[in-house]
């Protein structure tokens, strides 16, 4: 391994730790079907920098990596992951949060959520009921890429949105996480600069009236 590509991993993990000390996330149940041991690293990297609580999808899933992939892709309880992907180091991480997110939804969402992120997400159908119609028309693919965003929304998540018609862009991060909050109980734990300001300036009148 090259100097710079050792310096760039390391400061991707270094990323990696820094947001989880914050988020307290819970990184999953799963086992690894496939894949070199970096490969597998990429993996839990991806899922433990993300503020999402993996632990509540109810099953454990098989992660199977394979090499030449044409796309990532999910089943109920299997994610099949692209060796390659991986190898590219942290650039595969939102594709990695995207297809275990898919899980969230095969396993946490009744139907009636589903019918109303639906429509909330912009989407024509939930999940290639109509297989003719483009993946962009489902609200599965907008949910599992929304979900890696806003749950890690960081200029080094390549499911960052370029524009508003980006899968990810459908929903404001901070309104999808209070939206899975209400639906699932997903603990929100990202909290901005704004809020933590609004919160200090709270504090700060509380202890003015106590004072007083």
């Amino acid at each position: 391994m090259g100097i710079r590509s050792a310096v760039g991993l390391c400061c991707a993990f270094a990323v990696a730790l820094a947001f989880a000390s914050t988020s307290r996330a819970q990184g999953g149940n799963y086992v690894f079907a496939g894949g070199t041991p970096a490969e597998q690293a990429q993996v839990r990297a991806g899922l433990g920098i993300s503020g999402f609580d993996w632990d509540l999808v109810p099953l454990q899933v098989t992660i199977h990596i394979v090499r030449g992939l044409p796309l990532s892709y999910s089943t109920p309880g299997q994610i099949w992951i692209d060796a390659n992907l991986l190898d590219a180091g942290q650039y595969s991480w939102g594709v990695v949060q995207m297809e275990y997110a898919q899980q969230v939804q095969y396993t946490l969402l009744n139907q009636t959520m589903r019918t109303q992120l639906t429509t909330q997400l912009g989407a024509q159908q939930w999940c290639y009921e109509n297989p003719s119609l483009p993946r962009g028309a489902n609200a599965c693919e907008r949910f599992a890429a929304t979900l890696a965003w806003a749950y890690w929304p960081s200029a080094a998540n390549s499911m960052q949105p370029s524009g508003p018609g980006d899968w990810s862009a459908a929903m404001s991060p901070a309104g999808f996480r209070m939206l899975l909050a209400q639906y699932i109980g997903a603990p929100d734990p990202i909290v901005t600069e704004s809020e933590r300001i609004l919160a200090g300036s709270a504090a700060n009148r509380r202890r003015v009236r106590a004072l007083r």
